[in-house]
This record gives structure tokens, sequence and C-alpha cells, in this order.
């Protein structure tokens, strides 16, 4: 690999990473405004470029997560549960320094999978049908109930009303228009990114902002040693899965991140011996999340380097960026452009290193945030978010989205209703429905074996809270 080819990376990587970090800017949107930037350069250093702001802009959403408490990704939410708690009791460089280790793991992990076993898992990956996508779409959304902070009815409302401010927009049935009562700009649905950035930074904004005296909160950065060598020793199982979880749901194609990252965390969860104090700060909870909203990434790769299918948006992009470059992803670019499957391959494995080291070292600037007064750092905060939901579609509905979204997210606060199955179900009920009405306009309605053992699965999570319940004291 050439030196310039490390500074495209190492650019990449930081770019990514600042990126993540800013809420309401996502990788998806850097990389498509990237791909115009990259027409004069050499494909391989292009290349190079886009992947590694893919991996940064995963990793730097741990950023916010921890100290905001606002997803700097959709990927950080399950992130956001466990480590802004951390940072609130003033253990912020604990949070962070798991998350970053956790993150690089999960990377090297799945780019071995990217390496060795590109071609037998997208193989299979694509032998699924949409019933396969449509169950396990329904097994992520079991666990966000199951694993709902306190409540489990409270959180079963919440990803049914997540889901039902999914519904606007477009029937991927008939394609006609539905709930949209007269406007045009719900044709298309309720943007994610509006809807996310208001359920999370509006009301911590306006927490933070009314507080005694009008000084928000400062926490402290300086608490929470590193985890020990044992300890990390006792998390090695779980990072060795989660890496795994993540990177078989990356390969999936359309699932995401914030899949992979919510299965990884349910995992753990039911594995842990402290699973009652996931949501609250607990160390296994950011070790599952991280390591496996990183491997998904890698994961991702796989479909796309080897059949030429997008594993997720960015994956997408990514592949208008190859046909802009003359190539074509998918089984003879291992033949004809050999070269180019090294620089992908080497580069994800750069990037996450670099991400590493950026995010590492500068962990003591990062913790710098916390040290910013309030009156300075919410207007900054609110104007990212303002900008980004318009950025995001040039339109002044999707800030009225934000700051709706922002309302309902302080009332669901007020009344104890948990934020995450809310998300989770808005993200994850138009997946499901999309993948019924494909699987029943083709005549796949007929469950195979896969399915089956998911929904088996879903009913073994589902029942086991109140077979653990009845058990006699």
């Amino acid at each position: 690999m050439s030196f310039d080819l490390i500074l495209w990376v190492a650019l990449g990587t930081l770019i990514g990473i600042v990126v993540g970090a800013i809420p309401g800017l996502t990788g998806a949107m850097v990389i498509a405004l990237s791909i115009p930037l990259t027409f004069a350069m050499e494909a391989n250093d292009a290349l190079a470029l886009l992947v590694s702001m893919y991996v940064g802009s995963v990793s730097g959403g741990l950023i916010t997560a921890t100290l905001l408490r606002i997803p700097g990704t959709p990927s950080s939410i399950m992130t956001t549960l466990d480590a802004y708690p951390m940072a609130a009791r003033g253990e912020a460089k604990r949070a962070l320094s798991i998350g970053i280790l956790s993150s690089l793991v999960g990377g090297l992990i799945s780019w071995g999978i990217l390496v060795g076993l590109a071609r037998p898992i997208a193989t299979f990956s694509l032998r699924m049908g949409p019933m396969d996508f449509f169950a396990l779409v329904l097994l992520a959304l079991a666990l966000v109930v199951v694993i709902s902070k306190g409540d489990m009815w409270a959180g079963l409302f919440s990803v049914c009303l997540g889901m039902l401010l999914s519904m606007p927009g477009l029937d991927p049935s008939t394609g006609q228009p539905r709930l949209t009562f007269g406007l045009t700009e719900l044709g298309d649905g309720f943007k994610q990114l509006p809807v996310l950035i208001g359920l999370f930074a509006v009301p911590e904004a306006f927490r933070l902002a009314t507080r005694a005296g009008g000084e928000g909160e400062i926490l402290s950065g300086d608490g929470g040693a590193f985890l020990k060598v044992r300890e990390w020793k006792n998390q090695l199982a779980n990072l060795i899965r989660s890496s795994l979880i993540g990177s078989f749901i990356g390969v999936l194609p359309g699932i995401g991140a914030n899949i992979g990252s919510l299965i990884a965390y349910g995992s753990a969860k039911a594995s842990a011996k402290d699973g009652d104090k996931f949501g609250s700060g607990a160390d296994s909870a950011v070790v599952a999340s991280e390591s496996a909203n990183n491997a998904t990434v890698g994961g991702a790769l796989v479909p796309l380097i080897s059949l030429g299918i997008p594993g997720s948006v960015i994956d997408a992009i990514l592949l208008g960026a190859f046909v802009i470059h003359g190539l074509q992803p998918g089984p003879l670019l291992f033949a004809n452009s050999p070269d180019i499957v090294t620089t992908i391959t080497g580069s994800y494995l750069l990037a996450n290193v670099a991400m590493f080291v950026f995010m590492w070292f500068g962990m003591g600037l990062i913790r710098r945030v916390m040290e910013i007064p309030q009156w300075i750092l919410l207007p900054a905060v609110l104007t990212f978010c303002v900008v980004g939901s318009y950025a995001f579609a040039n339109r002044m509905f999707d800030v009225w989205v934000m700051l709706g979204c922002g309302i309902l997210g302080m009332l669901m606060q007020r009344f104890r209703i948990p934020l995450a199955p809310f998300v989770l179900g808005f993200i994850l009920a138009p997946m499901a429905e999309t993948n019924l009405a494909k699987g029943l306009a083709i005549g796949q309605s007929a469950f195979g074996w896969f399915s089956i053992t998911v929904f088996v699965l879903i009913l073994g999570i589902v029942a086991w809270p109140f077979l653990r319940r009845s058990k006699p004291a």
C-alpha cells in the first residue's frame, strides 16, 4: 500500500469520525457529497477514501452518544442507553475507552470475515427470500420489546407508536399514498434523520437548558478507570459473539448497523450476569453495541464486492462510486481488478487502526466537550440539528418534524416511556412491511427452514420473561 493511499485512508477516517460525531450529519451524506470530488482521482485512492469515511462515520457516533446522549448515527442508539449513564456518573473515560477498543475488535473480526469468507457468506445471504428477512426483522422487534428498560408493556407501546409514525407515505403493496392527510411532503413519509434528532437531541437540550440557575449540567469526564486485563478477559466471549453477530447482520442486504447493534445488545443482556443493569451503564452493553455496529461495516462490504449487492444505504452509494470509476463489483471483480479488492480490504483494515489511533489518543480532547459551557454548547448542537434536518432533503418540513418529535420525546420521557423501542420500531416497520409485501407478491408465502427457526427463537424470546417470573422464588 502506497504512502499516498495511507494518507487518503487517514483523511477519510478523520472526516468520518467528525461527521459521525455531529448530530444531523451521516456517513451516507458525506460519502454522497464526496463522490463528485473523487472524479479526478485514481479508482484505488477514491475507494480507499470513501471506505475510510464509512468506517469513521460509524465509529464517530460513539462520541456524542456518550457525552451528550445524542446518537451521532442510528447505529449508536443502543450505545446511548448505557454509555451516557456511565458518563453522567463521571465515567466518561471508561465508557469511551470501552467503546473505542470494542469498535477496533469488531472491525478486525469483521475484516477477517471480509477477507476469508466473502463468497460463501454472500452466497448464503443471496439465497434468503423476502419472508426470511421479514422473520429476521420481527426477531429484532421482539428483542426491542423484551430488552426495554423497565416495563415491557411500555416498550411494546413505544414500538407500536414508532411503527405508527412510519406508516405515512407510499404503500409498499400498491404504491399509493396513505395517511398523507393532503400534505405532499408526507408522500415520502417521515425521514429517519429528523425523527432521530428530534427524539434524542431536543429533549436533552431542553432538559439541560432548564436546570436550576439556568446552567446546564456539566459532567465530569475524569472519573472511571480503564478496564483491566482481567475485565477484558471476562468480556472476550461478548466481544467475539457481538462482532460475529454484527458481521452476519451486515452481510444481509438492507438490514443495517442499527439492527446488528440491537441484536448483539439483546444477546449480551440475555447472557450477562449483570443483565438487569443494562440501560443504566453496563460495561457489557457498550462492548456489545460498539463491537457489533463496527462489525456490520465489514459484513456489508462482503456482498458488495462479491456479488455487487449493496448491504446498506452507504454501500449503495459506494456502488455508484464503483460505476463512476468504470468498475463492476461482483465475482468478475476478483479476476479483472484484484488490485481493487486488495485496496478495499486493506483500506478497511487500516481505517479501523486509524480510527482507534485518532479516537484513543484524542480521547482527552474529546472529553473536553464536557467542559464547554452549556450556553455555548446547546445553541451549537441545536444549530447542527436544524441544519442537518434541513440539509437531508432541503425542505423546511423536516425541521418542523424534528421539533415535533422533540416535543413527543419530552412527553415520552415525562411518562417514562422508553425512546429506543420507538425509534427502532419506526426504522424496522417499513422493512418488515416491504419484505412481507414482496414475499406475498412473488408467491413465497411459505416459510423456509431459516424463517421457521427465527420464529421459534422469537417465541422463546417473548416467552422467557413470563417463564422467569413464574418460577418460584
